[in-house]
Protein backbone atom coordinates (compact mmCIF):
# COMPACT_ATOMS: atom_id res chain seq x y z
CA UNK A 1 0.00 0.00 0.00
CA UNK A 2 1.47 3.32 -1.03
CA UNK A 3 1.10 5.87 1.57
CA UNK A 4 2.22 9.11 1.41
CA UNK A 5 2.61 11.41 4.37
CA UNK A 6 0.17 13.89 3.21
CA UNK A 7 -2.69 11.67 3.40
CA UNK A 8 -2.43 10.61 6.56
CA UNK A 9 -5.30 11.27 8.59
CA UNK A 10 -3.58 10.17 12.20
CA UNK A 11 -1.73 13.31 13.48
CA UNK A 12 1.10 11.21 15.06
CA UNK A 13 2.15 9.47 11.58
CA UNK A 14 1.53 13.18 10.27
CA UNK A 15 4.53 14.27 12.70
CA UNK A 16 6.47 11.68 12.53
CA UNK A 17 10.08 11.78 11.34
CA UNK A 18 9.69 10.79 7.95
CA UNK A 19 12.75 8.65 8.26
CA UNK A 20 11.28 7.00 11.57
CA UNK A 21 8.09 6.76 9.13
CA UNK A 22 10.04 4.86 6.88
CA UNK A 23 11.02 2.35 9.08
CA UNK A 24 8.34 1.01 9.95
CA UNK A 25 5.83 2.58 6.90
CA UNK A 26 6.05 -0.35 4.39
CA UNK A 27 4.27 -2.62 6.84
CA UNK A 28 1.17 -0.58 7.51
CA UNK A 29 -1.95 -1.29 6.68
CA UNK A 30 -5.48 -0.52 6.47
CA UNK A 31 -8.34 -1.49 8.11
CA UNK A 32 -11.75 -0.85 9.27
CA UNK A 33 -13.40 -1.67 12.67
CA UNK A 34 -16.46 -2.07 13.93
CA UNK A 35 -18.08 -0.76 16.84
CA UNK A 36 -16.77 -3.23 20.13
CA UNK A 37 -14.32 -4.61 17.89
CA UNK A 38 -11.06 -5.63 20.85
CA UNK A 39 -8.19 -3.93 20.25
CA UNK A 40 -5.96 -4.74 23.45
CA UNK A 41 -7.26 -7.12 25.99
CA UNK A 42 -5.44 -6.54 29.80
CA UNK A 43 -2.92 -8.47 30.90
CA UNK A 44 -2.51 -10.20 27.24
CA UNK A 45 0.45 -9.47 24.97
CA UNK A 46 -0.41 -6.77 22.59
CA UNK A 47 -0.47 -8.03 19.03
CA UNK A 48 -1.25 -5.20 17.01
CA UNK A 49 -0.72 -1.44 17.29
CA UNK A 50 -3.65 0.86 15.07
CA UNK A 51 -3.46 4.65 14.82
CA UNK A 52 -6.97 5.16 14.07
CA UNK A 53 -8.05 7.58 11.24
CA UNK A 54 -11.32 8.31 12.35
CA UNK A 55 -14.02 7.12 14.80
CA UNK A 56 -13.15 6.69 18.36
CA UNK A 57 -11.61 3.63 20.74
CA UNK A 58 -11.97 3.75 24.52
CA UNK A 59 -9.44 2.70 27.14
CA UNK A 60 -11.68 0.65 30.01
CA UNK A 61 -9.95 -0.50 33.37
CA UNK A 62 -12.20 -2.86 34.78
CA UNK A 63 -12.38 -4.36 38.55
CA UNK A 64 -13.07 -8.18 39.45
CA UNK A 65 -16.47 -7.98 40.17
CA UNK A 66 -17.11 -6.61 36.56
CA UNK A 67 -16.99 -2.74 37.93
CA UNK A 68 -15.58 -0.65 34.75
CA UNK A 69 -15.24 2.55 33.58
CA UNK A 70 -13.67 4.46 31.33
CA UNK A 71 -10.01 5.83 31.42
CA UNK A 72 -8.81 6.80 27.84
CA UNK A 73 -10.07 7.69 24.90
CA UNK A 74 -8.16 7.20 21.57
CA UNK A 75 -8.89 9.17 18.20
CA UNK A 76 -7.10 10.05 15.20
CA UNK A 77 -4.98 12.14 17.61
CA UNK A 78 -3.33 8.88 19.03
CA UNK A 79 -2.09 5.59 18.75
CA UNK A 80 -3.05 2.32 20.72
CA UNK A 81 0.06 0.49 22.06
CA UNK A 82 1.37 2.93 24.45
CA UNK A 83 3.21 -0.18 26.81
CA UNK A 84 5.31 -0.85 24.02
CA UNK A 85 6.74 2.64 23.67
CA UNK A 86 6.99 2.33 27.27
CA UNK A 87 8.92 -1.17 27.08
CA UNK A 88 6.74 -3.45 28.00
CA UNK A 89 4.51 -5.60 25.58
CA UNK A 90 1.36 -6.42 27.74
CA UNK A 91 -2.02 -4.16 27.73
CA UNK A 92 -2.51 -2.78 31.31
CA UNK A 93 -6.32 -2.04 30.33
CA UNK A 94 -9.00 -3.39 27.53
CA UNK A 95 -9.23 -0.78 24.64
CA UNK A 96 -12.37 -1.42 22.32
CA UNK A 97 -13.76 0.49 19.03
CA UNK A 98 -16.24 2.92 20.55
CA UNK A 99 -17.26 4.30 17.41
CA UNK A 100 -16.52 2.52 14.26
CA UNK A 101 -13.30 3.16 12.72
CA UNK A 102 -10.61 3.25 9.89
CA UNK A 103 -6.95 2.89 11.09
CA UNK A 104 -3.76 1.89 10.21
CA UNK A 105 -2.37 -1.17 11.90
CA UNK A 106 0.84 -2.61 12.15
CA UNK A 107 2.23 -6.01 13.91
CA UNK A 108 4.04 -5.14 17.26
CA UNK A 109 7.18 -7.15 16.13
CA UNK A 110 7.62 -4.44 13.50
CA UNK A 111 6.88 -1.27 15.76
CA UNK A 112 8.78 -2.42 18.22
CA UNK A 113 12.00 -3.06 15.71
CA UNK A 114 11.34 -0.07 14.66
CA UNK A 115 11.36 1.65 18.02
CA UNK A 116 14.46 -0.68 18.53
CA UNK A 117 16.20 1.01 15.48
CA UNK A 118 15.00 4.84 16.29
CA UNK A 119 16.02 6.64 19.78
CA UNK A 120 13.88 9.60 18.17
CA UNK A 121 11.18 7.50 17.13
CA UNK A 122 10.61 6.56 20.78
CA UNK A 123 11.25 9.42 22.19
CA UNK A 124 8.55 11.36 19.95
CA UNK A 125 6.13 8.98 20.72
CA UNK A 126 6.85 8.96 24.40
CA UNK A 127 5.96 12.39 24.54
CA UNK A 128 2.25 11.17 23.22
CA UNK A 129 2.06 8.40 25.83
CA UNK A 130 2.94 11.37 28.36
CA UNK A 131 -0.23 13.31 27.11
CA UNK A 132 -2.40 10.37 27.42
CA UNK A 133 -0.79 9.89 30.66
CA UNK A 134 -2.24 13.63 31.79
CA UNK A 135 -5.58 12.85 30.07
CA UNK A 136 -6.01 9.47 31.98
CA UNK A 137 -4.96 11.21 35.12
CA UNK A 138 -7.03 14.27 34.84
CA UNK A 139 -10.34 11.72 34.11
CA UNK A 140 -9.52 10.00 37.27
CA UNK A 141 -9.82 13.08 39.18
CA UNK A 142 -12.94 14.48 37.38
CA UNK A 143 -14.97 11.48 37.90
CA UNK A 144 -14.06 11.40 41.88
CA UNK A 145 -14.93 15.58 42.24
CA UNK A 146 -17.33 16.62 39.29
CA UNK A 147 -21.22 16.45 39.01
CA UNK A 148 -22.11 14.08 36.46
CA UNK A 149 -23.45 16.52 33.82
CA UNK A 150 -19.97 18.51 34.20
CA UNK A 151 -18.40 14.77 33.61
CA UNK A 152 -20.53 14.31 30.96
CA UNK A 153 -19.96 17.50 28.82
CA UNK A 154 -15.79 16.87 29.46
CA UNK A 155 -17.15 13.60 27.74
CA UNK A 156 -19.32 14.94 24.77
CA UNK A 157 -16.22 17.62 24.15
CA UNK A 158 -13.69 15.04 23.68
CA UNK A 159 -15.67 13.21 21.10
CA UNK A 160 -16.28 16.32 18.86
CA UNK A 161 -12.60 17.30 18.97
CA UNK A 162 -12.34 13.33 17.56
CA UNK A 163 -15.12 13.17 15.03
CA UNK A 164 -15.87 15.07 11.75
CA UNK A 165 -19.27 17.12 12.21
CA UNK A 166 -21.39 17.24 15.80
CA UNK A 167 -22.96 13.70 15.60
CA UNK A 168 -21.85 11.33 18.23
CA UNK A 169 -23.08 7.94 18.15
CA UNK A 170 -23.71 6.23 21.27
CA UNK A 171 -26.19 4.52 23.78
CA UNK A 172 -27.22 5.44 27.33
CA UNK A 173 -25.96 2.09 28.64
CA UNK A 174 -22.42 2.83 26.74
CA UNK A 175 -22.56 6.16 28.33
CA UNK A 176 -22.87 4.66 31.41
CA UNK A 177 -19.85 2.30 31.44
CA UNK A 178 -17.94 5.43 29.72
CA UNK A 179 -18.54 7.45 32.60
CA UNK A 180 -18.50 4.70 35.54
CA UNK A 181 -21.88 5.61 36.62
CA UNK A 182 -25.51 4.10 36.88
CA UNK A 183 -27.90 4.30 33.76
CA UNK A 184 -30.48 6.47 35.33
CA UNK A 185 -27.76 8.70 36.09
CA UNK A 186 -27.22 9.42 32.57
CA UNK A 187 -30.30 9.52 31.50
CA UNK A 188 -31.26 12.69 33.92
CA UNK A 189 -27.88 13.87 32.99
CA UNK A 190 -28.43 13.84 28.97
CA UNK A 191 -31.85 15.25 30.13
CA UNK A 192 -30.35 18.52 31.90
CA UNK A 193 -28.51 19.29 29.46
CA UNK A 194 -30.82 18.88 26.55
CA UNK A 195 -33.13 21.09 28.83
CA UNK A 196 -30.54 23.93 28.21
CA UNK A 197 -30.27 23.66 24.56
CA UNK A 198 -26.70 21.89 24.72
CA UNK A 199 -27.42 19.26 23.10
CA UNK A 200 -30.07 17.06 21.23
CA UNK A 201 -30.51 13.32 22.33
CA UNK A 202 -31.56 11.10 20.39
CA UNK A 203 -32.44 7.17 20.32
CA UNK A 204 -28.18 5.60 20.16
CA UNK A 205 -26.67 9.51 19.63
CA UNK A 206 -26.25 12.25 20.50
CA UNK A 207 -26.01 16.07 18.37
CA UNK A 208 -23.88 19.12 19.98
CA UNK A 209 -26.12 21.85 19.60
CA UNK A 210 -23.35 24.08 21.43
CA UNK A 211 -20.21 23.99 22.19
CA UNK A 212 -19.46 26.80 23.98
CA UNK A 213 -22.05 26.03 26.11
CA UNK A 214 -20.68 22.58 27.09
CA UNK A 215 -17.35 24.09 27.90
CA UNK A 216 -19.10 26.51 30.27
CA UNK A 217 -21.19 23.33 31.80
CA UNK A 218 -17.59 21.19 31.82
CA UNK A 219 -17.08 23.97 34.70
CA UNK A 220 -13.32 23.70 34.51
CA UNK A 221 -13.00 20.00 33.76
CA UNK A 222 -12.43 20.23 30.03
CA UNK A 223 -9.12 22.04 28.26
CA UNK A 224 -5.80 21.75 30.39
CA UNK A 225 -4.81 18.15 28.96
CA UNK A 226 -5.79 19.10 25.20
CA UNK A 227 -3.17 22.29 25.70
CA UNK A 228 -0.76 20.09 26.94
CA UNK A 229 -1.52 17.51 23.68
CA UNK A 230 -0.76 20.77 21.67
CA UNK A 231 2.37 21.85 24.01
CA UNK A 232 3.68 17.76 23.87
CA UNK A 233 2.73 16.70 20.29
CA UNK A 234 1.18 19.91 18.68
CA UNK A 235 -1.43 21.27 16.72
CA UNK A 236 -4.57 18.96 15.25
CA UNK A 237 -4.36 20.22 11.56
CA UNK A 238 -6.63 18.27 9.26
CA UNK A 239 -9.67 16.82 10.89
CA UNK A 240 -10.27 13.01 9.50
CA UNK A 241 -12.86 11.80 7.14
CA UNK A 242 -14.77 9.31 8.48
CA UNK A 243 -16.55 6.09 7.50
CA UNK A 244 -20.21 5.47 7.55
CA UNK A 245 -21.34 4.66 10.89
CA UNK A 246 -23.74 1.96 11.79
CA UNK A 247 -26.59 2.26 14.06
CA UNK A 248 -25.81 0.87 17.78
CA UNK A 249 -28.38 -2.12 19.33
CA UNK A 250 -30.13 -0.43 22.30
Amino acid sequence: MDLHLDTYKNALLRRIDPGDLDLFKPYLRHTVLELRTPLETAGHEIECVYFPCSGLASVVAKKIRGAEAEVGVIGFEGMTGSALVMGDDRASHDCFIQMASEALVIDASQFKAALDTSETLRSFLMRYVHAFHIQATYTALINARCKIEERLARWLLMCDDRVVGNRIVITHEYLSVMLGVRRPGVTVALQMIEGRGLIQARRGEVVIRDRKGLINLANGSYGEPEAEYRRLVGEIEIQPQIVPQREPSP
